[in-house]
């Protein structure tokens, strides 16, 4: 036994170290077959493999020679007695292990790797090793449970690799224990090798991944949709023992997520495939049991990752495309799987979801003796609820509806959404915010803050050309333009409070740009070419935030629910919405809102230091953005300065002709505490070039004077992106080719010298 022992633990340290094997393949056979009786694996004895074991260690090979290489470092130094067939055991599953990730490494000399191979080749053939390591994984054992299962796991895989024909006693194995949910282990064992051996195949950088999964799916396609009725069909309450279910459920959603991305990434077609898609409501059920909150987030996830397409993108080796393959019969089963969303939320999906729970932690979920538990809602459901409501949507809008069926969803939905977001945040989120709520619910997390911005936008687009091809009266527009604010989903108030919560920093920008973590770039450029053809409306938009900011920060929307109420009770006043034809006659709505206002606008005016204060603390980001590339010479640093300056000053120029325009329009008479024209002007753009701006208004029912404004703001964080990019560019920096993004770049600073312009 100690001899056997000393061998076995000299081969671990040769393979350990990718050394060649100098000996017979026939040789280690003896050594790595497992000492397992094929008989009642559960009940095997350890008595019963020390008589194997003995009866090996009377005819070990005399031929195997495994001295220790002088360079090998000694990996196991351990007290054992020698009777202990588990260390055995043990000491032989890693041996295996180890060989097979040597086998898989592409980092193995060629040399020893063909060794390696074909020991594992004829071990296969010869002792009937997968149905062996079958029985100990059912071994009560934990420890040796688990290494025979990662073992047979990696065995399969090579196998698929090798195109060898999988055992029939594994794969019969699986179909008894999955043909019905039962609470045994060996439940939990299948889904696990099955999860590993997929997970593997996904990995794996060879061109053949989807033939060797095709083989591999095919003996299970349909008893894993057998197992997805019989699992989804429990009730949790006559569980005794609800660990064992849930970590069926656990284990199984894994699998499930593996089986959806490989439609989506492998192109595969399998039943199995499309479980979900067929019957979503079982999922749904789960998230309403009295289950553990954990289990409900992930089933939550899961479902929004399915809506969204990005299952499995964590397993694929390289980028992901962002533009699919047109997948018709995968459009089907997503419209499929938003239409049971929907119908989820219409059933009180949303109403019996528990927000509240225990803080999730690395720690775990429980608070220490003395320690405060702050209370607060799990944003990660939030969020998650709040996506596979406005993708199921955009899903729905995109398969085909009328605008009015259209406007009463979005209402319907989204007020159901918004509903059950207000009690959540903090502080709470008033009538007049709506279209601020996607920034505050997704505010921690930019993949799916931009994920959501870019499908609301998607969700304005479609029902845009649905109302211009059917509305064309002026009214009409002008409620339509009310419904995007009513419903939270404009896209340029979207934009304007996402650049208000990174300080209009064009870094910020330029870092979502070049990162392939998010969906930035796919919806940065929708919303430039949007902003092309809807300027009047984001100008419009731009000045409520002005006025809005001026009077305690209250935003948009206030302002257009609001004055459109006013605007049905009292025909004869002007509309704020009839401004959005026409950015020009923004100053027009500016003297109405003052009037119509409860508390004139003049009173929340700060004081010129505070202004000053506000200026230097509100916008600091934008300072270091020149700093972002280092130059090669100083003239490269005098060049951008100077082109800095030129453009500060064409601005800064600009604003002085319209602010002009406007006071000669108006025909303002200020007091002697007024400011005159020169001296405002002076005050617009201050002389260090990436100085930060603040709006600040004194309206009143007959004059108005505004310093620079958000669209500024805007425009400006546009141009020093402009310019950051073309450095970048200059030096080969740049990760792709930014041409067609600076075209939409300029343009917009085109539209905005123009509009400023006065005629």
């Amino acid at each position: 036994m100690k001899a056997f022992f000393e061998v076995l633990e000299q081969l671990y340290r040769k393979v350990l170290l990718g050394a060649t094997l100098e000996n017979d393949s026939h040789d280690y056979i003896f050594y790595l077959n497992p000492a397992f009786s094929d008989q009642d694996c559960s009940t095997t004895t350890s008595s019963d493999c020390s008589n194997i074991l003995d009866v090996q260690g009377k005819h070990q090979p005399s031929s195997v020679n495994l001295a220790t290489p002088s360079v090998a470092p000694v990996c196991l130094q351990r007290h054992f007695q020698m009777n202990s067939t588990r260390e055995i055991m043990l000491l032989q599953l890693t041996v295996i292990k180890v060989m097979m990730t040597r086998i898989l490494s592409v980092e193995t000399e060629l040399h020893a790797k063909e060794k390696y191979r074909d020991i594992i080749k004829i071990l296969l053939k010869s002792s009937d090793v997968d149905s062996k390591l079958t029985c100990m994984f059912q071994n009560s054992d934990k420890l040796l449970s688990h290494m025979a299962a990662k073992c047979l796991a990696l065995l399969l895989y090579f196998q698929l690799k090798e195109k060898i024909t999988l055992s029939n006693s594994w794969i019969s194995f699986c179909q008894k224990n999955l043909s019905e949910y039962s609470e045994s282990d060996k439940v939990v064992h299948c889904l696990w090798m099955l999860t590993f051996v997929i997970k593997e195949i996904f990995k794996d950088t060879c061109s053949q991944k989807t033939e060797i999964l095709k083989q591999f799916l095919t003996p299970f396609d349909t008893i894993f949709e057998v197992f997805y009725n019989s699992l989804f069909s429990q009730h949790f309450e006559n569980h005794q023992d609800t660990s064992k279910l849930i970590n069926s459920l656990i284990c199984f959603l894994e699998l499930l997520e593996l089986l959806i991305a490989s439609r989506i990434h492998l192109k595969l077609h399998f039943t199995c495939q499309r479980m979900l898609f067929l019957k979503p409501s079982c999922v749904f059920d789960v998230i309403t049991w009295p289950i553990q909150a954990f289990v409900k987030r992930k089933f939550i996830i899961f479902i929004k990752k399915c809506l969204l397409c990005k299952v499995g993108e964590d397993l694929c080796r390289g980028s992901v495309p962002t533009f699919m393959a047109p997948d018709h019969p995968l459009d089907v089963d997503l419209l499929a799987l938003a239409d049971a969303v929907l119908q989820a939320v219409d059933l009180g999906f949303l109403r019996a979801l528990s927000v509240y729970g225990k803080p999730s932690c690395f720690g775990g979920d429980e608070v220490q003796p003395g320690c405060e538990c702050v209370p607060g809602p799990d944003h990660v459901i939030l969020r998650a609820a709040s996506l596979l409501i406005i993708r199921s949507l955009e899903i729905k809008f995109q398969n085909g509806a009328s605008a009015n069926e259209m406007k009463v969803d979005l209402q319907r939905f989204m007020s159901e959404l918004l509903t059950f977001l207000k009690p959540h945040l903090q502080p709470s989120l008033r009538s007049h915010n709506l279209c601020e709520w996607l920034s505050r619910v997704f505010i921690e997390q930019d993949d799916d803050m931009l994920e959501a911005a870019k499908t609301a936008m998607g969700i304005y687009l479609k029902l845009t050309r649905e109302c211009e091809a059917t509305e064309s009266l002026t009214q009409e527009k002008e409620m339509w333009n009310h419904h995007t604010h009513e419903n939270g989903y404009n896209p340029h108030c979207i934009f304007l409070f996402f650049l208000k919560n990174i300080g209009f920093d064009s870094t910020v920008l330029l870092d979502f740009l070049i990162s392939s973590e998010t969906c930035f770039l796919e919806y940065f450029v929708r919303y430039l070419k949007l902003l092309q053809k809807d300027w009047d409306n984001f100008f419009t938009i731009c000045k409520y935030f002005d006025i809005t900011e001026s009077k305690d920060n209250v935003n948009i929307c206030c302002c257009i629910s609001s004055l459109v109420q006013d605007r049905s009770s009292n025909q004869t006043e002007p509309s704020p919405l009839a401004v959005l034809g026409n950015h020009r006659d923004a100053h027009a709505w500016v003297s109405w809102a003052s009037e119509a206002s409860s508390e004139p606008l003049n009173h929340a005016v700060m004081s010129e230091e505070a202004q000053a204060t506000l200026q230097a603390n509100s916008l600091s980001p934008q300072r270091t953005s020149q700093s972002l590339v280092d130059y090669e010479t100083s003239d490269d640093s005098e060049e951008e300065s100077t082109d800095q300056r030129l453009a500060n000053s064409r601005l800064t120029s600009l604003h002085q002709e319209a602010m002009k325009k406007i006071q000669d329009t108006i025909g303002t008479s200020r007091d002697k505490k007024e400011l005159s024209l020169e001296s405002q002007s002076r005050s617009l753009v201050p002389k260090e070039s990436n100085t930060p701006f603040s709006v600040d208004c004194d309206i009143g029912p007959n004059n108005i004077a505004s310093k620079v404004g958000i669209s500024y703001r805007t425009v400006k964080c546009f141009e020093e992106l402009q310019g950051a990019i073309y450095r970048l560019q200059k030096k080969n920096l740049f990760p792709y080719n930014p041409t067609a993004l600076l075209k939409l770049l300029k343009h917009i600073e085109t539209i905005y010298n123009r509009s400023m312009t006065p005629l």
